[in-house]
């Protein structure tokens, strides 16, 4: 279970030397696992390792960690967190102590007092870190349910959400739902998806688009009370569990206002729950500065849509999936383009983000306002460009597609899986093939690929079954530098730490606008591309792979293996 490190790797260190680290590391505020990392430029594998060896402890990285379970019925989270020390049991139930700092003896009495004598492995703080993150959310969850009774929570309207506010709510309900709210705003989630199942409820995060379970919380009256507090946060029926319901509510946290966008579902266990969280604040530092050449593209990818976005009139279409950050793309290419001179007006569902100097409408369809109807009024405001938030009907496509072939430039989005798929969402819509071409400019499709962790990422030799299942020859593989995360502090123990797009561009010339309207096959208009540059999202994958920038296993999970 202990982490193996070649013996012949690790530097030794004279008692001299680990004092000396040890008081830079009291003055500077910081593990001593740090400063070796720094004063001796190797890893934070080989540092915990040459304190370990001085101290005749065996080491538990992070996977050796995943392999016990917490004790903490024997030692509190909150001294756990307090101290760096934590009491584990295998699967067999003998107990062992993990701790960060062999430096600080009155630490281990204090704990040695209260276990007794057990076996002592060393961690490096981040792996430390990363394993306890995983039980955070659930402890507070738990600790909420057996804190109190099961009132539901009062009607809020804008609710303040602290540590301070969460633990010295006496509702567990309450408790439960503001300390959800916390750390997920805290871990960066997009959504928080709240799922009842037959003796409880699970409560998920989805992080850089993919789904972390976070926490399981028992209890079926629970469950149904937890979805009742959502409900009345956000003004919905409480009493109405069989028919969806959509709605939102606000929390103010350190000082900041965050929307949350509510969706509750009738499932077979009762009802599920997914709270998209609209922080704008976080979107609003995200997006100071925005331009094209940081979202990730390669270079050619965006020269070729910079100059797409800058031309006088026509279409320019972005396409992808949900979360793909295709408006993300827009409000770069129109924040490159709003010098003053242009009258730039946006209609969206909903506006994510408030540009300066640009007229944004939110649609509003309860009250009529749609985008075809929206995008009607704009022609009558004297606009140089637009942007359409998205294209979900022939009618909105129709008056795009005149709004780009009477001279105004236009922006969009459809949802389709390649640039080549969305030439036959268009058709089908029953737009007319020459309109459509004529106005079109060019397509980029794009995805957002999760990065591997620069603070734990290694070398790793993919097996010959993933290899076989990209599409990677053994002799390809030869060109790639194979990186993983093994998961610490700084990526939450998931190995991935921020995401990259990727792009592919389909820029219409002449050739291809006659294949569209002569409606030849795809494969015709793929070759015409091919040999134009389109470069498809798979090759872009593959090289943030070849690069050491990210795995197989990831850009599988995003695109389709050629």
């Amino acid at each position: 279970m202990n982490n193996m490190v070649d013996a012949a790797l690790i530097p030794s260190l004279t008692a001299d030397e680990l004092r000396k680290a040890y008081a830079d590391a009291k003055r500077l505020g910081c593990n001593v696992t740090k400063v070796i990392e720094e004063g001796y430029a190797i890893d934070h594998g080989l540092a915990i390792a040459v304190i370990a060896r001085a101290f005749h402890y065996q080491v538990l990285d992070m996977p050796a960690l995943n392999g016990y379970t917490p004790a903490f019925d024997i030692l509190s989270f909150a001294d756990v967190a307090r101290r760096e020390c934590m009491v584990l049991r295998d699967g067999a139930g003998k107990l062992a102590i993990v701790f960060c700092d062999p430096f600080n003896a009155a630490n281990q009495e204090w704990i040695e007092a209260r276990t007794g004598a057990v076996t002592w492995y060393l961690s490096h703080p981040s792996d430390f870190a990363a394993y306890l993150a995983r039980y955070e959310a659930d402890l507070r969850a738990m600790d909420s349910i057996v804190s109190g009774g099961h009132e539901a929570g009062e009607s809020g309207q804008s609710e303040t959400i602290s540590l301070k506010g969460i633990s010295e709510d006496t509702s567990p309900v309450v408790k439960l739902v503001h300390s959800t709210l916390y750390d997920a705003l805290k871990g960066g989630a997009s959504d928080i998806h709240i799922e009842s199942h037959p003796t409880g409820l699970r409560i998920k995060y989805r992080i850089d688009g993919v789904l972390i379970a976070v926490s399981e919380v028992p209890g079926v009256e629970m469950a149904e009370q937890v979805i009742s507090r959502i409900k009345v946060m956000s003004e919905l029926d409480i009493a109405e569990r069989r028919v969806p319901q959509d709605g939102r509510f606000k929390v103010t946290m350190q000082g900041r206002d965050v929307d949350f966008r509510v969706s509750v579902m009738p499932s077979s266990f009762g009802e599920d729950a997914v709270l998209r969280i609209l922080d704008r604040q976080s979107l609003s530092d995200q997006m100071h500065g925005l331009n094209l050449d940081i979202l990730g593209f390669d270079a050619d990818s965006i020269a070729r849509f910079r100059r797409l976005a800058r031309e006088p009139y026509g279409m320019v279409l972005v396409t992808g999936p949900t979360g793909s950050g295709k408006t993300s793309t827009l409000y770069a290419a129109i924040s490159e383009i709003n010098h003053g001179a242009d009258k730039i007006i946006t209609i969206e569902d909903p506006v994510e983000y408030h540009l300066p100097g640009v007229l944004q409408i939110p649609v509003n369809e309860k009250k009529g306002l749609t985008f075809a109807r929206g995008l009607r009024s704009i022609l009558r405001h004297d606009p140089d460009k637009i942007m359409v938030g998205e294209i979900r009907d022939a009618e909105t496509a129709q008056i795009a597609i005149q709004s780009a072939l009477t001279g105004h430039l236009v922006f969009t989005t459809v949802h389709a899986n390649n640039v080549f798929d969305v030439i036959g969402r268009f058709m089908h819509m029953g737009v007319d093939p020459y309109s459509f071409v004529s106005a079109l400019n060019g397509i980029l499709a794009q995805r957002l690929v999760r990065m591997t962790c620069p603070h734990c990422a290694e070398p790793q030799q993919p097996s010959a079954d993933l290899l076989e299942a990209s599409g990677i020859l053994p002799e390809q593989a030869k060109e790639y530098r194979f990186v993983a995360g093994r998961g610490c502090g700084q990526c939450r123990g998931t190995g991935y730490k921020g995401r990259k797009a990727i792009a592919e561009m389909l820029n219409l010339n002449d050739e291809i606008r006659e294949l569209i309207v002569a409606r030849e096959p795809i494969r015709r208009i793929k070759e015409a591309a091919r040999r134009h540059g389109t470069r498809y999202l798979r090759e872009a994958a593959l090289d943030l792979v070849m690069q050491g920038e990210t795995t197989l296993q990831e850009i599988n999970r995003v695109t389709f293996v050629a």
